[in-house]
């Protein structure tokens, strides 16, 4: 049964003060980041705040051009409200014109603090509405690439699932790599990843989802390819250029394993895809990703038959402060659709 207001707020007072507490120091902390220039910037009020929101999305679209489309305002106003946050700032903080768009030193610093303050900033509203019976505000979730083909994800499901469950609660899906999602979610700017499990983080809690498994693979254009499978042993397969994953992930875990001579990265599948396919590197796909790679002839499997590796998928979620009622609520579906 649902508690009453007044018994989340009772919980509140005696049980999740700390955080509350903890989260809103948080905030105080990186506001007061942005008062070091008193004589220039002053007291940050609605207005910068709202300065620094659309500096983030100009930088999030790459530009102004892009920007005046999600900000549904003229490119001309963007750009004076640029001008007046580094006005306020007495600080330069992106190169704009017909070379492009581009952050000076300054900005990309600026850009980190606006995104670990914005973020803190929402992480205390939606701690606040925590306390109303509604399940309203934001959930910011981070998957990692090429896990809509595998059968073993039922992401979609827990989505549908999760909507049809809090209709109020809007939904914001970004694609990142493994360093990516585990960076944004402990500075505040994700509320949930799913993505593979590697190294473990004391500040992060685990809850496993699904399993994916990882083959190697040659294009069509590769000498191995029309090789019988009995000659590829590992002295052969360890001797071929490879193309792996550049961060710190399972793969790059099984590139050292299986001791394979990396020439080539990517920063993800995709892009270990594209290289396969320039038969020029082996490379460990997802299987239900080249799937349709294999069916029509631009890939096979390559390597004797323990050249693989099973890949456990977790919803990960920041420890501190605690998780916010639309996000435990997410995890809830994504659990229920799993175990299904």
């Amino acid at each position: 049964m649902a508690r009453s207001k007044q018994g989340r707020c009772a919980h509140f007072v005696a049980g999740d003060c700390s955080n509350k507490l903890q989260s809103f120091a948080v905030y105080l902390q990186i506001y007061e980041t942005f008062m070091v220039k008193k004589t220039l910037l002053g007291q940050v009020g609605d207005a910068e705040i709202r300065l620094l929101r659309i500096f983030k999305v100009v930088v999030d679209c790459g530009g102004l051009s892009a920007a005046e489309l999600e900000l549904n305002i003229g490119r001309s106003t963007v750009s004076r409200h640029i001008k007046d946050l580094e006005e306020r700032l007495g600080l330069v903080l992106c190169h704009r014109g017909r070379a492009g768009f581009r952050l000076t030193t300054e900005g990309q610093q600026i850009l980190a603090a606006a995104q670990t303050l914005l973020g803190a900033m929402d992480a205390f509203r939606g701690e606040v509405r925590d306390l109303h019976d509604d399940l309203v505000g934001q959930v910011c979730l981070g998957l990692f690439d090429k896990t809509a083909t595998n059968p073993q994800a039922h992401v979609s499901d827990a989505l549908a699932l999760f909507r049809r469950r809090a209709p109020e609660v809007s939904l914001d899906v970004t694609v990142g790599n493994l360093s990516d999602i585990e960076a944004a979610l402990m500075e505040g700017r994700l509320h949930m990843g799913i993505a593979p499990e590697h190294r473990r983080s004391d500040r992060l809690d685990y809850h496993f989802l699904f399993n994916e498994t990882m083959w190697l693979y040659c294009g069509n254009h590769h000498p191995l390819f029309n090789t019988a499978d009995k000659t590829q042993t590992w002295p052969l397969i360890q001797a071929q250029d490879y193309a792996g994953l550049a961060f710190h992930s399972p793969n790059m875990d099984a590139t050292h394993r299986f001791k394979l001579k990396r020439r080539a990265s990517a920063s993800d599948q995709e892009a270990v895809a594209i290289l396969i396919l320039s038969g020029a590197y082996l490379g460990f796909l997802p299987e239900h990703y080249a799937a349709d790679f294999v069916r029509r002839g631009l890939m096979r499997r390559v390597g004797p038959r323990n050249c693989s590796y099973v890949v456990r998928f977790m919803a990960m979620l920041r420890r501190s402060p605690h998780p916010s009622r639309p996000a435990l609520a997410l995890l809830d579906c994504l659990k229920a659709a799993h175990a299904a």
